[in-house]
């Protein structure tokens, strides 16, 4: 089940709130939030509701045990078993194909018998999450929660479940014993829940029209090359962040603040300030519970942009096992590491600041080529063609739904460059921005209910 669809906002979620919100106290809703939470998990393929069940029992024991342990290493004989069955669970299912297609190309044999593994929704995003919780306790930042119901909630809620943002345990752990629930708060979520809907639908799912028809050609020319891949920067990112938004907004229906995910990404004017910006809770993830713990920058230099190559290339694989999810993650690291050598700075840096943001989209656009192309033969072809290798080329037309396309694109160049973020125009609630949050919310209805809804992006990671 996905929120950008008929069936979620016309059938689940009125029967769920409405239910939800007749139950008298906190325990009865979290209990029922949870279930419905594995409800909404199971709807497609009910199969993988076990795994993210052995994660959390596993991680609910493992730091009680942390607690309770004598000594420092019990505590991390501990943490290391959570991590272990964390990674491995994470590791067989997102990586264990392609090690199998190495090991085909390294050694030559068929290995016909190997059956592909489907990768479980959500799994990367849960157990982050998860493997949080058992990091926080082993550091002392948190205390070990006694209620199995408490952690199930937390890590199953079904509003940031299958996408994020990655929530840490810390953000929520008192509202899971006790929120506010009152009219404006649900009233702002709404209003969330109608912006994300109207950037999936409206913007991103009509922007993925010219990028369709551009990455399946061959040669594509200069203008095609540059002109989808600048549509996939559209696309991906209004589909991510009217995830994040509609996620947030399903939160404060029911009483969690969940922490932004993205701050206005395109308007960086380098690549170290994109990250700050670009999905937040996965960016500062990787900060405090890879990079930190890798060292950093406490020793030295040479360490540091070891660190930080090592963690965005971990990052790019995070996103799945292909080679194009490496060589992004290399590609970023690259950047970072330039940036730190020049004082954190762009090499543009010299450049008015509407020009340093233009450069720094420029070198984003590069990084999508290599997110979005699914081969090296793809990749190469995209680069050729936007180095104009292949010829001037043409406009990418959307086949019926052109006009709608390029509508998309512009709207989403504007909205990311000028207008006020979500939680902006949530926090003024005014009457007009009401209006506006209806008026789209009801135009992308429209769309759900005369096209064929897509996935959000990030479900396959």
């Amino acid at each position: 089940m996905i929120f950008a669809s008929l069936l979620f906002l016309f059938g689940f979620l009125p029967l769920f709130l409405a239910v939800y919100h007749a139950l008298p106290w906190v325990g009865a809703r979290n209990l029922f939030l949870t279930l419905a939470s594995f409800l909404f998990y199971a709807w497609s393929i009910p199969k993988y509701v076990p795994l993210m069940l052995l994660s959390t029992v596993i991680d609910w024991f493992v730091a009680l045990r942390i607690d309770g342990a004598r000594g420092p290493r019990a505590r991390k004989r501990w943490l290391v078993a959570s991590m272990v069955s964390n990674l491995a669970l994470l590791g067989w299912f997102k990586y264990a194909n392609l090690g199998v297609d190495v090991l085909r190309d390294i050694t030559g044999a068929p290995l016909a018998d190997w059956q592909r593994i489907a990768l479980p929704v959500g799994i990367s995003f849960y157990t982050f999450q998860s493997m949080s919780y058992t990091i926080d306790v082993y550091r002392g930042e948190v205390k070990p929660v006694r209620s199995f119901l408490d952690l199930l909630c937390y890590v199953s809620m079904f509003p940031q479940l299958v996408a994020g943002p990655i929530v840490r345990y810390h953000d929520v752990q008192a509202q899971i014993r006790k929120r506010v629930h009152a009219v404006e708060p649900f009233a702002r979520g709404v209003v969330y829940l109608l912006i994300g809907l109207a950037k999936k639908v409206l913007i991103a799912d009509n922007a993925a029209l010219l990028v369709d028809v551009t990455y399946v050609t061959a040669n594509p020319g200069l203008l095609d090359g540059w002109l989808a891949t600048l549509a996939f920067a559209i696309q991906i990112y209004f589909d991510f962040s009217g995830y994040s938004d509609m996620a947030i907004g399903l939160g404060l229906m029911v009483g969690f603040r969940f922490p932004s995910n993205f701050l206005s990404p395109y308007r960086s004017a380098s690549i170290t300030e994109f990250w700050r910006r670009w999905h937040v809770s996965l960016s500062t993830w990787l900060r405090d519970y890879l990079y930190v713990p890798l060292g950093g920058n406490r020793f030295g230099t040479a360490r540091t942009y070891c660190n930080l190559a090592a963690t965005m290339l971990l990052g790019g694989l995070w996103h799945g096992a292909a080679y194009n999810f490496v060589l992004w993650g290399a590609y970023q690291g690259g950047w970072l590491v330039i940036e730190r050598l020049a004082g954190k700075r762009a090499l543009w840096g010299f450049l008015p600041h509407p020009l340093r943001i233009v450069a720094t989209m420029v070198v984003v656009l590069g990084g999508w080529v290599l997110f979005k192309a699914t081969s090296l033969g793809a990749i190469g072809g995209i680069g050729k063609g936007m180095l104009g290798m292949n010829g001037l080329g043409a406009l990418p037309i959307a086949t019926g739904h052109s006009f709608e396309a390029w509508c998309a694109v512009v709207a989403g160049l504007a909205i990311a460059w000028t207008m006020p973020r979500t939680e902006a125009l949530a926090a003024r609630f005014t009457t007009r921005i009401v209006w506006w949050a209806i008026a789209v919310g009801l135009l992308a209805l429209g769309q759900l209910a005369s096209r064929q809804h897509s996935p959000f992006i990030y479900f396959q990671f």
